[in-house]
């Protein structure tokens, strides 16, 4: 499958990549960096924002604007104002920062944490409600990281990086919560770590694989169906998008990595798998 790069090395660290259809552009994070980055596809135009001193993830939100995560807890970006307004945080240690995150069909804001040196456990699984409630909804965690529900709602597949597994949850009917996590996919040591994923409109897992230079594609039930190799050893993330929702657009990380051997390296790569990618799902407050 043709891998095709579509902007310079312009992160340190890229991650949280989403298709805005509003905008038509993509967006993602330079994480440690603080800021968000915006691509034109068309005419490859890159837009970059300072937003806070970390920006983890970030997702529409269906008034307009953006929900961000932020080093130690949220930020809501206004339509039209410059920067996101910082909410109150959720915890006050500074050696722990927020990582990934997406939003649920209820319209709710999921991001997991880490500690900064990845000391096992002690990361966590936080909840943005559009009323502003935020809730810790999973801990003991060591690098939380991919987390998508499927188009149905009716399940959600989750990624702590260290267990080496894709797991997924069930969601209560009722209430929404997450229930009965149970392993779907494990990654064999020696093919990266799992990170960040995103799903096909045919249920189709998509993963990046940090030193793994290469995205899998798992199917429902777990099994590995595609292997896309890229040219950088630490892919980050992959999100869908473009007309129809056709493009898989990969983000990467320079993170520790000597740029003479990687020149690319926290540049964004884009693939046309053949299949299309599901909507994101928006925050609703």
């Amino acid at each position: 499958m043709a891998v095709e790069q579509v902007t310079p090395p312009v992160a340190d660290h890229g991650e949280g990549p989403v298709w805005c259809a509003d905008e038509g552009r993509l967006r993602w994070v330079d994480m440690l960096a603080g800021d968000v980055l915006a691509l034109d596809p068309g005419s490859g135009e890159i837009e970059r924002t300072h937003v806070a001193e970390v920006a983890a993830a970030l997702r529409p939100r269906i008034g307009g604007g953006f929900v961000v995560a932020v080093e130690r807890g949220f930020a809501l970006w206004e339509p039209g104002e410059p920067r996101p307004r910082l909410l109150p945080e959720v915890w006050a240690d500074p050696s722990v920062r927020m990582n990934e995150g997406g939003c649920d069909p209820r319209g709710r804001f999921y991001c997991g944490s880490m500690a900064y040196d990845a000391a096992p456990g002690r990361g966590a699984l936080h909840r943005l409600d559009p009323d502003g409630t935020v809730t810790t909804v999973l801990e003991g965690v060591t690098i939380s990281n991919g987390l998508a529900w499927t188009p149905d709602g009716r399940r959600a597949y989750y990624v702590d990086t260290p267990t080496r597994r894709v797991d997924v949850f069930g969601v209560d009917p009722g209430t929404g919560d997450l229930v009965g996590r149970e392993p779907v996919v494990e990654v064999p040591a020696g093919s990266g770590s799992p990170d960040g994923l995103c799903l096909d409109a045919e249920g189709g897992i998509w993963v990046a694989l940090w030193d793994g230079a290469a995205v899998h594609r798992y199917t429902a039930e777990g099994v590995l169906d595609e292997v896309v190799e890229l040219p950088v050893p630490r892919p980050t993330a992959c999100a869908f998008g473009g007309p129809g929702l056709r493009d898989l657009y990969v983000t990467t990380s320079g993170l520790d990595l000597d740029p003479a051997r990687h020149p690319e390296a926290g540049a964004v790569f884009r693939l046309r798998p053949g299949v299309r990618g599901t909507p994101v799902l928006p925050f609703g407050g």
